[in-house]
């Protein structure tokens, strides 16, 4: 007698055998979605299609317009990729996955790459998924792994084997292809249709996908040349300090260097903090500094080294905080659920933000607000007037934004964009993202400073990364210049603070596998501790010890 067992989709009872592989039951319902199902949710955990079902449960699918299924669709397409790559040009030719760009992934070739070779790429990865060729989820034994991928060549990811603890890992068989992902992938290469690519110049090309935030099209790419130059620069940065990669980070901690490298990684920062304070010294015609950048980019310790350096140069900064300048409670803007909108740009009571730093220019003497949170409302208690040697330094999401300030002369105005711009990655073709670089360093202070769980931040980053899409992103091409706050080794020290706190997530909690997410990445770092860690670094603004005092 064949066992079956009940399964619930959408509040709706199904019957199915027992040990029915989810792939199967995706069948039944892939025309109620517009992409491919891509994983199911099984009660609380995510499944690759692969996995069979031995009771009775609680069923979700995911496709691509989920963060979760995003994830597999953009693994499943580089490993088509690197499948493509090996087949179009050899074996010894290979890609490395750098960083975010323009809601696309900046890639780079091992070999001379030029737009007619990214058009061969593309046609051959269309060719491969076209043939819904199957990946094979494998578990190997480690050393079996790391012998298979010195074999091949790639030594970014034997190295991964090697500082790996764990007897047996999992691999992923395409053709005779064997590759290592951090998170879950695709059942087989018809699932990850929807991409292009774009050439950007020298080895360089941009591969793009639909995303949560653009679910219903690929969006056409626009360049941002200075992002892009960051970026660039780090990079060679990196490449001249020998680490790109979390194996190299790991060899430096393992042989007792990890210290030389702060004071390096310092050094680079605090030279980038002086130039920026030098240049705008020199522009005579600037009288206020503003500065955004998302959520737990290191602005506060940023802003407030910038100030000490324009000391340097003769220049005597007064702090304006845009959130001073909230709208009064019952004034405050709401999302569709009924909460408060406090990321929008009209939560910002602008009328008297603009007055106000339009009379401080002019000399004259303001009353301004300080926003008391607790209460909802603007209090008035301190008095601000600007000398002919004083500058505003001014931070705010919104501070970049184009609708602020209309009535000062752009030539007044010197913009400063800040974000954690991560170039270490864990191997070449598994990324550390830029937000989850900020996700973990907003845990740790969220924790420490606060006393939330990690529950608390994760609810809360869903909705903090809406308002960035929105508000902040948007206008980081107005900026001056971009200041890259992630330092080289920071993932190691946040492993240190940030994954004990991972572990507190219970396996019943909606965000137990994006925090399984977390600590996977992690698992890839060698932790590092902080006692070399100068007390002016960006990264104490998270783990505690600021001398700039930002607790």
């Amino acid at each position: 007698m064949i066992e079956t067992i009940e399964v619930i989709i959408n509040n709706k009872k199904y019957t199915y055998n027992k040990d029915i592989a989810l792939y199967e039951i995706a069948k039944d319902f892939r025309d109620k979605f517009d992409f491919p199902i891509l994983i199911g949710k099984v009660g609380n955990r995510l499944k690759e299609l692969s996995y069979t079902l031995t009771e009775s449960c609680d069923l979700e699918f995911l496709d691509l317009t989920s963060r979760e299924g995003n994830v597999v669709h953009i693994n499943g397409l580089i490993y088509v990729m690197v499948y493509a790559v090996k087949k179009l040009y050899g074996k010894s030719a290979n890609i490395t996955v750098e960083h975010s760009l323009d809601k696309g992934i900046y890639i780079e070739s091992t070999f001379k790459l030029d737009e007619e070779k990214v058009k061969e790429i593309k046609k051959k990865m269309q060719e491969i998924i076209a043939e819904d060729k199957p990946i094979v989820k494998m578990n190997i034994d480690r050393l079996e792994a790391r012998k298979y991928f010195e074999s091949v060549g790639d030594t970014a990811k034997a190295g991964v084997m090697r500082y790996n603890t764990n007897n047996y890992v999992t691999l992923y068989r395409l053709g005779n292809l064997y590759n290592y992902f951090y998170n879950l992938m695709p059942t087989s290469t018809g699932l990850v249709k929807d991409f292009d690519l774009t050439y950007i110049k020298d080895n360089g090309f941009i591969l793009r996908f639909p995303t949560v935030f653009i679910h219903d099209k690929i969006k056409k790419y626009e360049h941002h040349p200075m992002m892009f130059e960051v970026f660039k620069q780090y990079r060679d940065w990196g490449k001249k300090l020998s680490i790109s990669t979390s194996v190299d980070l790991n060899r430096i901690v393992s042989t007792g260097r990890i210290s030389d490298m702060i004071k390096i990684d310092s050094t680079i920062y605090d030279h980038r903090i002086i130039s920026i304070a030098r240049e705008i010294s020199d522009k005579k015609d600037v009288k206020i500094v503003l500065i955004a950048g998302p959520s737990s980019s290191g602005k506060t310790t940023t802003s407030k080294k910038l100030c000490m350096y324009l000391r340097l140069f003769g220049l005597n900064p007064k702090v304006l905080s845009m959130d001073d300048y909230f709208v009064e409670r019952e004034d405050t803007p709401k999302n569709p659920d009924g909460s408060y909108d406090f990321e929008c740009l009209e939560a910002v009571d602008l009328k008297l933000f603009d007055k106000q730093v339009a009379e401080l220019l002019n000399g004259k003497e303001v009353l301004r607000p300080s926003f008391n949170f607790t209460f909802g409302k603007k209090e008035y208690n301190e008095t601000m007037q600007m000398d002919d040697d004083d500058i505003l330094v001014i931070e705010g999401i919104h501070a970049l934004d184009t609708k602020v300030l209309t009535n000062i002369q752009r030539n007044k105005k010197y913009k400063i964009y800040i974000s954690a711009l991560t170039e270490v990655n864990i191997d070449n073709h598994n990324r550390v993202s830029t937000t989850d670089n900020r996700l973990l360093r907003r845990i740790i202070r969220d924790n420490r400073t606060r006393g939330y769980s990690v529950d608390d931040t994760l609810e809360a980053w869903i909705s903090v990364r809406n308002g960035e899409e929105k508000w902040i992103f948007p206008y980081q091409d107005e900026a001056d210049v971009l200041i890259n706050s992630a330092a080289f080794y920071e993932v190691g020290v946040l492993k240190t603070y940030v994954e004990p706190l991972l572990y507190s997530v219970h396996s019943d909690s909606p965000y137990y596998e994006e925090a399984k997410r977390l600590i996977d990445i992690l698992r890839a770092f060698l932790p590092i501790p902080s006692d070399a860690i100068p007390e002016d670094a960006v990264i104490r603004e998270f783990i505690g010890g600021s001398y700039f005092n930002v607790d």
